[in-house]
């Protein structure tokens, strides 16, 4: 993912030679090359058995669970940009991937990002009408609107992002030999235009999220008041279940992009070279946690359900899958994720 980068082997970096120009001295990028290939590993993993799960699973296919499939190709494709990263870290020049990789590999990571970002917010509509209107969402929310609305966040994630592809591109200084290509940002004005977009894409949805978790905080608490005996008792428990869930999706997702987009701000605004040296070591600390968040959101997303860990033992290992109790709740048609299901399993 591009991160606003600078050119390595300028005056503020480790020097360039013929064999090596990295972004970072050696001993750095060591540890940074070790965390982003155990993420690399764990993400995929865990994105590629979401996706298996809720392909192969008839029973795990409700439209909250549309929803995270989807966004578990995202992150997926995110994470298999990650090698073309560390290729850069270690050597940005000479780019010997050609002109339309370099320009792709950009363009899909953001707009990847982008749609990751859109589908945490439509996921979060989606519980906010499913808590605060259950009997509204069982006719609006149908499965067949479900993936016409995530059709439309592909399509305007993809659209968006399209600038990024004239964005970047192999750069070659004149009367320089070919060791001087590099993939990097070639229009300044266009830069800069795109981080008002980029930005906007992290702050916006940061205020809906907080919205909408505030008014389904709300309705909770108002579930709380009016709870009496033993069932309003578990549902309470629930209650708090579902907001410690709710507040660790959100601060997970603040945690992972604001560094992201803040050392594009950073990036942008420099004008010395104490300062963009600043911004390197800052940038790569934030490529980290851009992919952290492509590999933790299985974890966060479907790993705390019941039902995803029953399916992911009976995929993983099947001759023993009897011995363990795999009871879901078929969908018998349109909006099968009620109000208290919601809040049991998915949250």
């Amino acid at each position: 993912a591009w991160t606003g980068g600078r050119t390595a082997g300028e005056a503020w970096g480790p020097p360039c030679d013929e064999h090596l120009c990295s972004a970072l001295p050696v001993p750095a990028l060591i540890p940074v090359t070790a965390v982003c290939l155990g993420l690399f590993v764990v993400g995929v993993a865990g994105n590629l058995l979401t996706v298996l799960i809720l392909w192969r699973c008839r029973e795990l296919k409700t439209t909250t669970n549309l929803y995270l499939g989807s966004m578990a190709v995202s992150d997926l494709i995110i994470l298999l940009g990650l090698p073309l990263d560390l290729y850069r870290l270690w050597r940005s020049r000479p780019w010997i991937f050609g002109q339309l990789l370099c320009r792709l590999s950009q363009y899909t990571s953001e707009a990847c990002t982008y749609c990751t970002i859109l589908h945490i917010t439509a996921l979060t509509v989606e519980r906010y009408l499913a808590i605060c209107f259950p009997l509204k969402a069982k006719v609006v929310i149908t499965k067949r609107r479900v993936k016409a609305v995530i059709g439309a966040l592909w399509a305007f994630a993809l659209l968006s992002a399209a600038p990024f592809f004239f964005l970047v591109g192999v750069e070659q200084p004149d009367n320089q030999t070919d060791f001087s290509r590099e993939c990097k940002a070639v229009q300044s004005g266009l830069l800069a235009a795109m981080l008002w977009v980029t930005t906007s894409y992290f702050v916006l949805p940061v205020l809906c999220l907080n919205v909408l978790y505030g008014l389904i905080g709300r309705e909770l608490w108002r579930n709380k008041v009016q709870a009496r005996g033993p069932t309003g008792t578990l549902r309470e428990k629930r209650h708090r279940q579902t907001i410690r869930i709710l507040a660790v999706v959100v601060l997970a997702f603040v945690i992972c992009w604001l560094p992201f987009h803040v050392g594009r701000i950073i990036f942008i605004n420099t004008q010395n070279s104490r300062m963009m040296l600043f911004s390197q070591y800052f940038n790569i600390f934030a490529l980290q946690l851009f992919y952290l968040s492509a590999s933790i959101n299985p974890i966060l997303y479907n790993l705390i359900s019941k039902k995803y860990r029953a399916a992911a033992y009976k995929l993983l290992l099947p001759h023993r899958s009897g011995e363990r109790a795999f009871n879901v709740t078929r969908d018998t048609g349109g909006y099968t994720e009620t109000s208290a299901s919601l809040r049991k399993e998915h949250l």
